[in-house]
């Protein structure tokens, strides 16, 4: 099957070879065994060339096996090509790294020229430089999108030596030689490629969660665990260490493969056994949340937020949002609770209210409000269900048809230009965006408050929107990949963008941004908005982009958030909003992050502009409005 992709349901796991005498032989049994494909040398790793001067510099004959020894479907599908080993382009002598250049050179051309989906090169220390730049050379001019897949340890050889010597306790933290800065300075070099990819190999002693954390925000491809991490079980049979295990669900949410290397270390139970324990760990990954079941296929994916006071929405787009389990169960509780506080008990019988619903859609919040009253047993004289777009009203128009008969008047209006046959008790809309106000409901609202009652209830009272640092190299050449034609280079990376996050990492909790509450009372009302927001760096870490994230208050203490630490369980409503950055920031454990956002209003239009002051001042994103823009 092909190394890039994996079958839908099962594991794909390849076996790695540090020498391979017969090809065809190690492919039978490779695939017997339960794997999907192997790693192999593309040169034979006794195979030393010298092309400056030495002994083999005009030895006769072919460096490496024939291209016919397999078909070219089984090249493309079944191999992963591993640069020879005694390459050092990182040597401090002249003539070992010419040489080695060229010998790097000659492999990726032949890798290339075999049609090989991905290419093998290790990392054994901090010096990377010359290797980047070479593979740099090769990604500018090669034509073939193979990619490359970067082999970093979890720690260095040395760590891993020194815990072993050091027994349980290991080497202290802030002695560990941070291997992320190894594939970081890499990938830095390579601007950030798309087609070079981590194979990261894990090691016998984790390092701490937080470290482990840092790479799920990292592209990675695959993993490598060697046969002497593993343990014998009861059964005799190879089992990882209950760390090992989490850290790996954690790595299957990114799609990773695997690839096992080292000897047989359990030769009664044969190769076969790691395969199918690692496919066991596979198929046992503990159940995912109905948030991640909802957005499955839709991760990491770019969307231009729902402009809907501009656009009119589809009946597809209200489809989805309709199919929210938490939502609107929450709207009708707190419909619930204003009733029961605007209509005493004693009054229920010969008092009612009127109940507008701004922004009805198809109807959702009709058909809570209705279901509210009825619970609480209160009387809701009219329900007004303003809307906008004539496509929508449609629907509303045969539900009130069908359903809800004259206690409910279809209004076919923008709310701001509305005028109201009476006032309302109860103001009920679903405006917010990923960002709370992004959808303008501030102005929306603000513009629709005029009828409503001077002590009359709005649903939602207040929202508060979010900001957190981000890390995620994905998204950044997502964003970087947008790019349209006619348009200047740093367009896509001056709007916002709608994301199920996946692929990153937060680098510090989100803090407070914007705040809003309606009904709005002041005399001058002024929905612009500025914040500066200080963040410390627990990690060296890159800053990518801002996650931004709300809360709003309905009514009492009824509550929605999409908040990672009190997200409403089960809502899949919105997504979080990503605010990207142009030039990525190279951040320092100990440093201070500061953020500046700006929510700018004009006469026909509202805009963010944000900005990273500290801990180095970089170009303002978004001036004027000069990319985005969110129309009134």
């Amino acid at each position: 099957m092909p190394v890039l992709s994996r079958m839908t349901g099962r594991l794909s796991c390849g076996r790695d070879y540090h020498c391979c005498p017969d090809i065809n032989t190690t492919l039978d049994n490779v695939c017997k065994s339960g794997f999907d494909f192997v790693c192999l040398p593309i040169v034979n790793p006794r195979y030393k060339r010298e092309f400056i001067y030495g002994p083999a510099k005009d030895r006769p004959g072919a460096m490496t096996r024939s291209d016919l020894v397999l078909t070219g479907q089984d090249w493309n599908t079944l191999i992963v090509g591993k640069v020879s080993p005694w390459i050092q382009l990182d040597s401090e002598v002249g003539t070992i790294r010419k040489n080695s250049e060229l010998a790097f050179k000659q492999e990726l051309a032949y890798a290339s020229h075999l049609g090989l989906p991905a290419i093998l090169i290790s990392l054994r220390n901090k010096n990377v430089s010359n290797v980047a730049r070479c593979l740099n050379q090769q990604l500018i001019s090669s034509y073939f999108q193979q990619q490359y897949w970067i082999h970093v340890p979890l720690m260095s050889a040395k760590d891993q030596v020194d815990n072993l010597i050091e027994g349980e306790e290991g080497t202290p933290e802030e002695q560990i030689e941070d291997t992320w800065e190894w594939w970081h300075t890499f990938r830095t070099v390579c601007d950030g490629n798309k087609r070079i990819k981590v194979a990261l190999e894990l090691c016998a002693d984790l390092p701490p969660d937080h470290i482990l954390d840092r790479w799920l925000a990292e592209p990675i491809k695959c993993v490598h665990i060697s046969t002497s991490l593993f343990m014998t079980n009861k059964k005799g049979y190879p089992v990882l260490s209950r760390a090992h295990q989490l850290f790996l669900y954690k790595l299957f949410r990114l799609d990773v493969q695997l690839v096992l290397t080292g000897v047989e270390r359990h030769q009664d139970k044969g190769v076969h056994a790691y395969q199918q324990y690692l496919d066991h760990l596979f198929q046992t990954q503990p159940p995912t949340d109905p948030v991640t079941q909802f957005a499955k296929g839709y991760e990491d994916y770019l969307q231009c937020p729902l402009q809907p006071l501009m656009d009119n929405l589809e009946s597809q787009t209200y489809e989805i949002f309709e199919k929210d389990p938490v939502k609107y169960s929450q709207y009708q509780k707190a419909i619930y609770c204003a009733l029961l506080d605007r209509i005493p008990p004693e009054e229920k019988e010969t008092k009612s209210v009127v109940l507008m619903v701004v922004g009805a859609g198809r109807g959702p919040l009709v058909r809570a409000a209705l279901a509210a009253a009825y619970q609480a047993e209160r009387k809701i004289r009219k329900l007004y269900a303003v809307e906008k777009n004539p496509n929508a009203v449609v629907t509303l128009e045969n539900m009130k048809d069908e359903m809800w008969g004259d206690q409910v008047d279809v209004i076919s209006c923008d709310m701001r230009q509305w005028q109201a046959p009476e006032k309302a008790d109860i103001l009920v809309s679903e405006l917010l965006g990923s960002f709370g106000d992004n959808e303008l409901s501030p102005e929306c609202l603000d513009g629709a408050q005029r009828f409503l009652q001077d002590d009359g209830i709005s649903i939602p009272c207040e929202y508060q929107s979010y900001l957190a640092p981000l890390q995620s190299e994905k998204l950044h050449n997502e964003v970087k990949s947008c790019k349209e034609k006619d348009k200047p280079l740093e367009y896509n990376f001056e709007m916002p963008y709608v994301v199920r996050l996946h692929n990153c990492q937060l680098i510090a909790e989100p803090k407070p941004a914007f705040h809003f509450h309606h009904p709005n009372r002041e005399k001058v009302i002024d929905n612009s908005r500025y914040a500066t927001l200080e963040f410390a760096v627990e990690e060296n870490s890159v800053l990518h982009g801002l996650a931004g994230y709300f809360d709003t208050r309905l009514y009492g203490d009824v509550m929605l958030s999409i908040l990672p630490s009190t997200h409403s369980t089960g809502m899949f409503s919105w997504f979080p909003i990503l605010f990207p950055i142009k030039v990525p920031q190279y951040l320092k454990k100990g440093e201070k992050l500061s953020v500046e956002i700006w929510r700018c209003v004009s006469a026909k239009n509202v805009w963010y502009e944000w900005l990273v002051t500290k801990p180095r001042v970089i170009p303002i994103h978004n001036p004027s409005g000069r990319s985005y823009t969110i129309g009134l």
